[in-house]
This record gives structure tokens, C-alpha cells and sequence, in this order.
């Protein structure tokens, strides 16, 4: 029986999402992605990572940086859409295949970029998704990066904006909502440490570990 796993962590900006899945990955003993994704995309794919960056959780919006129409010979067929444009599409569906790789080759965390999707039909998934009071949002926004809560707000609107859209034009569901994950947590209510505490029982229970 394959014992791989997969646990999906969907996230609001400011709810300790990523700091929960990367505490949660080390005690399960299982790699953790993010951020990461990023240079596995471009390694896997020859592609510069600001490309990735660039479009790194946003919706398709055509083409990147100006590229219209320019062609990548240098890039298989296989590795992205027909039309070999640079567009977000074409971005996604690498980084898709990284982490479709990934999880075929072990168990791990995926923070956010629709990997709860991505590998839907994956029968070993958990996917989570971690919210947090807007306060608490605020403050760890402004501790984080040294800004005014009016700024932190603006940030964590747009955040909001941005990964919704991303998430919703991908994966035809819908970004947070309860339905759409196995289960939804407030990390205000628990606070970081207990809230891994409780994910890791959690993912035992939803495994059968």
C-alpha cells in the first residue's frame, strides 16, 4: 500500500499559514514547499524564475512582461500549452507538473499555488485552509514588515484579492470557502503552536496514521 501523503495548506496573508505549515511539515518529517516551488519551476523548466515571480499566485492575465506572441524553441512542446507563449497559463501548468512530481516521489507540504487541486485526484490528501482575525492579520503584517496598520490593511486586501482570483480562475472553486477543504481553522483562536498541534492530530486522523 503506498504510504505517500500529501498535506495542502491554502492560506490568508498574516495568518501565520506559512509559519504553521512549515512547523507542521517538520514534525510529520515531510519536505516543505512554498516559495521553493519557484526554482523547481525554473530549473524544471530552463525558464529565468522572475517569470515565476511574476506570476507567482495570479490569475491568467495573458501575457508576461510585454513578451506578445515571443516563442521559447528552446522549450519542449510537452512542457507548456500549444501556443509556447509565456503567459500565466503556460507558468502554471509547469509549476503544476513540479508539484504533481513531487508528490509522486514522497510525502509533502504544499503551501498555497492550488495544490489542492493540482492533485485532486490524489485519494492521500489533507487540505486545509488558515485564517485569522483581521487584527491579528494586522499586527503580524506590521511586526513582520515594519508598516503602519494602514498599509498592513491595504496589504492584506489586495493579498486577499490577488490569491482569491488566482485560486477561483484555477481551481473553479472557491478560495477559503469551507466547502471546498477538508478543513477550514482560525489561527487566532488557538494561536501558532497549538494550531500545529492540532493540524498534526488532524492529519493522523484524516489518514488513518
Amino acid at each position: 500500500m503506498d504510504k505517500k501523503y500529501v498535506v495542502n495548506i491554502g492560506r490568508q496573508l498574516g495568518s501565520g499559514g506559512r509559519e504553521i505549515g512549515e512547523k507542521l511539515a517538520a514534525r510529520l518529517g515531510i519536505d516543505f514547499y512554498d516559495k521553493e516551488l519557484i526554482n523547481l519551476a525554473s530549473e524544471e523548466s530552463g525558464l529565468c524564475r522572475e517569470f515565476f515571480e511574476k506570476a507567482d499566485e495570479k490569475a491568467s492575465q495573458g501575457i508576461i512582461g510585454g513578451l506578445f506572441g515571443m516563442r521559447f524553441p528552446f522549450i519542449s512542446d510537452g512542457a507548456i500549452p500549444a501556443t509556447n507563449c509565456l503567459s500565466n497559463d503556460a507558468l502554471f501548468k509547469v509549476q503544476s507538473d513540479v508539484i504533481r512530481k513531487l508528490a509522486s516521489e514522497k510525502s509533502c507540504l504544499f503551501v498555497g499555488r492550488c495544490a489542492d487541486y493540482i492533485l485532486r485526484e490524489n485519494p492521500r490528501c489533507v487540505n486545509i485552509f488558515i485564517s485569522a482575525s483581521s487584527e491579528d492579520r494586522i499586527t503580524r503584517l506590521c511586526e513582520m514588515h515594519s508598516i503602519t496598520k494602514s498599509a498592513a490593511e491595504e496589504m492584506m486586501n489586495k493579498a486577499d484579492k490577488r490569491r482569491s482570483e488566482y485560486y477561483n480562475y484555477y481551481s473553479f472553486k472557491t478560495w477559503g470557502a469551507a466547502a471546498t477543504y477538508h478543513l477550514c481553522i482560525d489561527s487566532s483562536v488557538l494561536g501558532i503552536e497549538k494550531t500545529v498541534d492540532f493540524l498534526e492530530e488532524f492529519v493522523d486522523l484524516r489518514l488513518g496514521k
